[in-house]
C-alpha cells in the first residue's frame, strides 16, 4: 500500500509559509509517498508564480496542480514548462501553454496525475468528460489521481461516480470550503467533493472578511486583499494498492 496527500488551494504568502514550515511534518505523521498541492491561488493576488511554485516545491510537492487562475500571472507562463506544474487539461490544444496530466516515476510503480476544470459556472472550456475519457485511453498506470477544479458540488459528484474504478481518486478544488464527505466510492475511487484550502483561517475564502463584505452590500469594485493571521492547512491522505490502482482509505485532514 502506498500514500498519496492532497493538499487544497493554497493561499498567497501566509498559505505558502504555512506550507513550507509544516510539510514536511506532515508528511512524516501520515507517511505520504507522494505530494500534490494545488497552487493556484499560492501567488500574491492569486494565480501561481515562479516564486510561490519554488516555495511549494521546497516545501515537498511532488506536482503542482492549478485552475481557473492558471494563467493570471503573464510574468510566469514559463513555469508551465516543468513537467510538474499542470494546467487543467480541458483548456483548448494549440495556443495554450502547459500540459494536464504528469506521470510520477516512482521505480517499481508509477503515478498519473491529472489536472481537470469543470464549466458549470466557470470558463466554457472543453467537455471536461470526453476530455477525461481522451486521456485515460493513453494512460498505462492502473495509479491515477484527478484534481477537478470546479464551482458546483453536483459537477464534482458527477465527475466522481463517472471515473469511479477508473481512476485512484477524484478530489474536488476550487470552493476553498473542506465538505465531509470523503468516501471510497464502490468501485475504488477515494472521492471528496472539496479538499479545502490552505491560508488564514479566520477570512472569506482567504480575503480579508471587510472586504468582502462590502463588495457584497455595496456592490462596488474592491481590490481584494489577502487575509493576515493564524493559517490552517486542509486536505486529505489516501491510501491506495498500487498494483491495481485501487483505494482502501481516505483521511479528511484539517491541521491549524
Amino acid at each position: 500500500m502506498k500514500r498519496l496527500l492532497f493538499i487544497g488551494d493554497v493561499v498567497g504568502k501566509s498559505g505558502c509559509e504555512f506550507v513550507l514550515s509544516r510539510l514536511h511534518g506532515i508528511k512524516q505523521q501520515y507517511r505520504a509517498d507522494i505530494v500534490v498541492i494545488n497552487g493556484e491561488n499560492s501567488a500574491v493576488g492569486n494565480g501561481v508564480s515562479r516564486q510561490s511554485a519554488d516555495i511549494l516545491m521546497r516545501a515537498g510537492a511532488d506536482v503542482i496542480t492549478t485552475g481557473n487562475h492558471a494563467f493570471r500571472r503573464k510574468d510566469s507562463l514559463d513555469i508551465y514548462e516543468e513537467n510538474f506544474i499542470l494546467r487543467p487539461a480541458n483548456y483548448p490544444e494549440g495556443g495554450c501553454v502547459g500540459k494536464g496530466l504528469c506521470i510520477l516515476d516512482m521505480g517499481a510503480y508509477s503515478v498519473a496525475v491529472i489536472n481537470l476544470m469543470g464549466t458549470t459556472f466557470l470558463d466554457a472550456l472543453d467537455n471536461p468528460f470526453a476530455k477525461i475519457d481522451e486521456m485515460l485511453e493513453k494512460i498505462k498506470t492502473p495509479n491515477i489521481f484527478v484534481d477537478f477544479h470546479a464551482e458546483a458540488t453536483s459537477e464534482k459528484k458527477a465527475m466522481g461516480y463517472y471515473l469511479d474504478g477508473r481512476v485512484s481518486g477524484v478530489f474536488g478544488t476550487h470552493t476553498h470550503v473542506q465538505t465531509a464527505d470523503e468516501t471510497i466510492l464502490r468501485n475504488g475511487t477515494a472521492y471528496i467533493t472539496d479538499a479545502g484550502m490552505t491560508g488564514a483561517e479566520y477570512s472569506c475564502l482567504g480575503v480579508e472578511i471587510k472586504q468582502v463584505i462590502n463588495k457584497m452590500r455595496f456592490k462596488m469594485p474592491v481590490r481584494f486583499k489577502e487575509a493576515e493571521g493564524a493559517c490552517f492547512l486542509c486536505g486529505i491522505c489516501v491510501e491506495f494498492d498500487e498494483k491495481i490502482g485501487k483505494s482502501h482509505k481516505i483521511q479528511r485532514i484539517i491541521i491549524r
